[in-house]
C-alpha cells in the first residue's frame, strides 16, 4: 500500500520490483490513489492496481468497495511502506494474516498499532529504507531498480511535440513548482538560471507545468529568460515521465516530477530546504543536490514556512551545478 503522493509512489517502485525478482510467481496487488496510478499501470511488477480516491477513509462506502476489492484478491502478506493510518488501515481490509509496516518513530498515527511486522530500518534514504520491509520475507535486495514503464502513446505524443518545436538537440527541464511553498525557488532565479545555461551548454531550457496556476509560473519564467526557455505543453504524468527521459537534465525541488526524472535515469540538479536529501533526495549517484541548511520543524510547520531556505541556494549555486551534471555526462560519453 502507497497511497499518497505521486513521489512517494515512484520511490516505492523498487519495493515491487525486488519483491518480484525475489519470488518471481507472486501476485502483487498494488493499492493507490488516482493521482499515482496512471504510472503504476502497465509496471512490470504490479499484477493488480486497486485505485481509490482521494480522502477514501471518510466514506463508508468507499470504504466497503476497497475491502471487497482487496478481499477478493486473497492477499497473504501487506507490505505498508507509508506506514500512515489510511495505508495501515487498507493493510488491515485486506485481511492479510501478516502486515509488515515502519516502526516508530517512522511509522506513526494508527500504522504501528494496526501492523502485525514492525520494522526499525537503519538505512536513511526513503527508497533504502521501504527495502528493509523485506527482511521479514527472508529478501535481501540487490540494486534498487525503479522499472518505469516505457509508455508508447506518451512517447509518440512527446516525439511529436519535440519535432515540432525543433527540439531534436540536447535539452534540460525546469520545474518551478512544488506543493509545498516552503519548497519553491524564486521563480526569477530559474530564469536567470536558464539565461547563463542555455548559451553556456548551447541546449534550451523546457519549462514544465500542470494545472493554470503552474501554467502562468512556467510562462513568467519564459518571458524573463531571453529566449533560453521554451514552455512545455500540458502533460500527463507518463507524458512527464517520457519528456525527462528525453532530457539531459532535470532541475527542480522536492516534488513529485524530480523523483520521476531521476527513476528513468536523468540526472537531476535538485534544490532541497525543508526536507533532507539524505532521506528524499533524488537516488542514484549521478545527481547534484543543493541544500544551504534545513528548515527544520514538523512536518505540518515545514509545509506551511516560507522559503528562505530555498532562497539561500543562489543562481551561481545551480549554474554550477548544472555545469557539474553536464560535463559528467559528456565525460562518460567520450569515455
Amino acid at each position: 500500500a502507497r497511497l499518497s503522493a505521486i513521489g512517494d509512489a515512484i520511490l516505492t517502485m523498487p519495493l515491487a520490483a525486488a519483491l518480484r525478482d525475489a519470488v518471481p510467481e507472486s501476485h502483487i496487488v498494488w493499492i493507490a490513489e488516482r493521482a499515482a496510478a496512471s504510472l503504476l499501470e502497465g509496471h512490470s511488477c504490479v499484477d493488480r492496481l486497486i485505485v481509490v480516491r482521494k480522502g477514501w477513509l471518510k466514506r463508508i462506502s468507499e470504504i466497503r468497495r476497497v475491502r471487497r476489492a482487496l478481499r477478493a484478491e486473497e492477499i497473504d502478506c501487506a507490505i505498508d511502506p507509508q506506514s500512515l493510518t489510511k495505508s495501515s488501515m487498507a493493510a488491515r481490509l485486506s485481511g492479510a494474516p501478516c502486515r509488515i509496516g515502519l516502526a516508530r518513530p517512522i511509522g506513526r498515527e494508527l500504522a504501528p498499532w494496526l501492523a502485525t511486522v514492525r520494522v526499525a530500518p537503519v538505512r536513511q534514504h526513503v527508497v533504502d529504507r521501504q527495502l528493509e520491509l523485506l527482511k521479514p520475507l527472508g529478501i535481501t535486495p540487490s540494486v534498487p531498480e525503479f522499472r518505469v514503464p516505457v509508455y508508447e502513446a506518451a512517447r509518440e505524443r512527446i516525439a511529436a511535440w519535440l519535432t515540432t518545436s525543433s527540439l531534436d538537440r540536447p535539452f534540460a527541464i525546469i520545474n518551478p513548482s512544488a506543493a509545498w511553498g516552503s519548497k519553491r525557488w524564486p521563480l526569477e532565479r530559474y530564469a536567470d538560471v536558464a539565461r547563463q545555461v542555455a548559451p553556456a551548454l548551447e541546449m534550451p531550457l523546457v519549462v514544465v507545468w500542470a494545472g493554470e496556476a503552474e501554467r502562468g509560473m512556467a510562462q513568467r519564467i519564459v518571458e524573463r529568460s531571453d529566449g533560453a526557455c521554451r514552455l512545455a505543453p500540458p502533460t500527463t504524468l507518463p507524458e512527464l515521465a517520457e519528456l525527462a527521459r528525453r532530457a539531459a537534465f532535470f532541475v527542480g525541488s522536492d516534488t513529485g516530477p524530480l523523483h520521476l526524472a531521476a527513476a528513468v535515469g536523468t540526472p537531476c540538479v535538485g534544490l532541497y530546504g525543508p526536507t533532507l536529501p539524505e532521506i528524499c533526495g533524488p537516488y542514484g549517484s549521478d545527481h547534484e543536490v543543493l541544500q544551504v541548511y534545513y528548515q527544520d520543524g514538523t512536518s505540518r510547520e515545514r509545509r506551511g514556512a516560507d522559503n528562505r531556505a530555498l532562497r539561500a541556494i543562489s543562481v551561481e549555486m545551480v549554474v554550477q551545478a548544472c555545469h557539474r551534471v553536464r560535463h559528467r555526462i559528456a565525460g562518460r560519453s567520450a569515455a
